[in-house]
């Protein structure tokens, strides 16, 4: 596998983002070590925050909540899935696969041997993220779904992702920092655009960004559809705290905080909101309103048995 690491310089002086890096070597399965970038802020002896990042962002997502989580006590770690931000970029589209990225993620939950999670996911943070929590649910206190979905490719995925894929498809070069851009109400200045491209220097560093849209199970036998009919089989037992908060101005994820909502049980009585000026990148529209809602639902759900997440429902 051949892989490459974005240079240093690219990430000086970036606008709000002055946290140090971290690093930890992670196995692909032909044995290449990958370097993972990950943000870790706040209290080492606090339980954590997982803000996990999507398509084609990094960690730079989360600059205006790292902030509000780590000044209520709380640790946030933030990394950079392969392929994004500081973390190494196998070349070939075909390193990539959605399995890749859960067995990618899962180590990086066993080598930091992170607990009594609170996961903040969005976009292929969700996708990824939803499978960690189905596959070690006993690691999980609760969750934030924010902007995502766990598809099956049993439904259709609609006409707002096919454009979106199509697009990303056949664009030329790969916009990412127009991209987030355009998923956002309130718009970015030209320097944060600027710092969604810092991690791809050219086109060769992009294997990852251009490979996610086609990685989306959208067909019942998708590689993936299998695996996430499993972990929604899963899901549906426990009784982890959710808490679902979307953007109203997002046209492609519309309507499925619904979906969470009805099937998981431990979003029953919780206070999901739809957060008005908000696209799709809502973290960058709503960024502090977000983890002010998370904090809140972390005390909200304080009091339940931390290992609550194991537990399961009858029937």
């Amino acid at each position: 596998m051949q892989v490459l690491r974005t240079p240093d310089a690219r990430f000086d002086n970036l606008k709000d983002y002055p946290f140090a890096p971290n690093y930890l070597n992670i196995s692909a399965a032909d044995g290449t070590d990958l370097r993972m970038h990950y943000l870790d802020e706040g209290p080492a002896d606090s339980a954590p925050v997982l803000c996990m990042h999507g398509e084609p962002s990094w960690s730079y997502l989360y600059r205006h909540m790292i902030p509000v989580f780590t000044d209520a006590g709380h640790r946030v770690i933030a990394p950079d899935l392969i392929g994004f931000g500081k973390s190494d970029k196998p070349v070939e589209r075909s390193d990539y696969s959605y399995q890749s990225h859960v067995d990618w993620m899962t180590q990086v939950l066993r080598k930091l041997d992170l607990r009594d999670i609170t996961l903040v996911c969005q976009d292929w943070g969700g996708l990824i993220g939803l499978r960690l929590w189905a596959e070690n649910p006993e690691r999980f206190a609760r969750v934030v779904v924010a902007n995502t979905a766990l598809p099956t490719g049993d439904q259709p995925m609609g006409a707002a992702f096919e454009g979106w894929r199509e697009f990303s498809q056949t664009v030329d070069p790969f916009p990412a920092g127009r991209i987030v851009y355009g998923g956002t109400s309130t718009k970015l200045t030209d320097e944060e655009v600027a710092a969604y491209d810092a991690p791809f220097p050219d086109a060769t560093y992009q294997a990852g960004a251009r490979q996610f849209p086609m990685l989306v199970p959208d067909t019942p036998d998708n590689p993936a559809s299998a695996p996430n009919r499993a972990a929604w089989k899963v899901l549906e037992t426990l009784e982890t705290p959710v808490l679902t908060a979307f953007g109203a101005d997002d046209k492609i994820m519309a309507g499925i905080d619904r979906v969470f909502q009805k099937r998981l049980p431990g979003a029953a009585g919780q206070a999901h909101t739809v957060l008005p000026n908000a696209g799709h990148f809502l973290q960058e529209d709503v960024g502090p309103e977000l983890a002010r809602l998370t904090c809140k639902f972390i005390g909200d759900t304080s009091n339940q048995t931390r290992t609550g997440s194991g537990r399961v429902t009858g029937g």
